[in-house]
């Protein structure tokens, strides 16, 4: 699926979502290795987790690649609707949709500037998304103004702290264009991005805490989950649930703002 393909190394995999550089055919090269079979895996368990329940809900997938993603959530009964800036993704999702019998619908179209109604969608996601725009905060606040009061935004990101991340740094350090204007984040400097957005933060959680070796995604892949739910530090993959919150106001209006609750830190209980 081409939402789990953060933790992905090389241009191959992060670029075609982005820039249109390397064709479509690079989410199918790295899924079918073994490190990106079982990335794979633990990113879409963990997006699941923390989009909860699909059947029935209207869905937009913000930088949707080859549709994998559309794909996954039409199969659980969501009403899947997908953006991408690459006519070649575009193009792609709609024949990945084709060929699986999914009832999906893909636009050509930026994160700052989506084409949909305020409070259209009861679920956002977007995946790989923010570390590559040049404007964040607007690209957040778009979002928040498609989602539904109520509705649940997800997002997937490259985190700071992990061996994945220090490859691409050193990349980035010897030249490559692509690396040098990529950002990574903490989980508190999500969450805050997304609280400045509006939006009450509910789950923070990680994924991928092997090095980019297939061997080692085997011999981690049993205990990924238990260390995702504990710490953010060496995560490769960082995943935070947000949702759009209003509340009735003394004089009797309803606030168009989402207010933001505190958040549940990694390895905190809910209440």
């Amino acid at each position: 699926m081409k939402l789990f393909l953060s933790a992905a190394p090389g241009r191959a995999v992060d670029t075609a979502r982005f820039a249109g550089i390397v064709p479509p055919d690079g989410f199918r090269f790295w899924r079918a290795s073994t490190l990106g079979r079982i990335t794979d895996r633990l990113e879409r368990r963990l997006l699941l987790e923390l989009a909860g329940e699909l059947r029935g809900r209207t869905f937009l997938d913000v930088g949707c690649g080859d549709g994998a993603l559309l794909v996954w959530a039409a199969a659980r009964g969501a009403h899947a609707m997908g953006v991408d800036p690459s006519r070649a993704m575009v193009e792609a999702a709609r024949e990945r949709a084709r060929a699986e019998g999914a009832a999906v619908s893909v636009r050509l179209g930026s994160g700052e500037n989506l084409p949909f109604a305020d409070g259209s969608f009861h679920l956002v996601a977007a995946v790989t998304v923010l570390c590559f725009v040049r404007d964040p905060d607007a690209v957040v606040r778009e979002m928040a103004r498609v989602l539904a009061p109520g509705g649940r935004l997800v997002i997937g990101e490259l985190g700071r702290w992990s061996v994945w991340a220090a490859r691409r740094r050193i990349r980035g350090w010897l030249g490559d264009e692509f690396w040098q204007k990529a950002r990574f984040r903490t989980a508190d400097e999500l969450c805050r991005l997304l609280e400045n957005g509006g939006l009450a933060v509910k789950r923070v959680a990680g994924a991928v805490y092997y090095p980019p070796w297939g061997w080692a995604a085997r011999l981690f892949e049993p205990i990924d989950p238990w260390l995702g739910r504990r710490a953010s530090l060496g995560a490769a993959f960082l995943a935070v649930a947000a949702d759009r919150e209003e509340r009735e106001c003394p004089i009797g209006f309803r606030t168009s703002f989402p207010i933001a609750e505190p958040r549940q830190r990694l390895g905190e209980s809910p209440a």
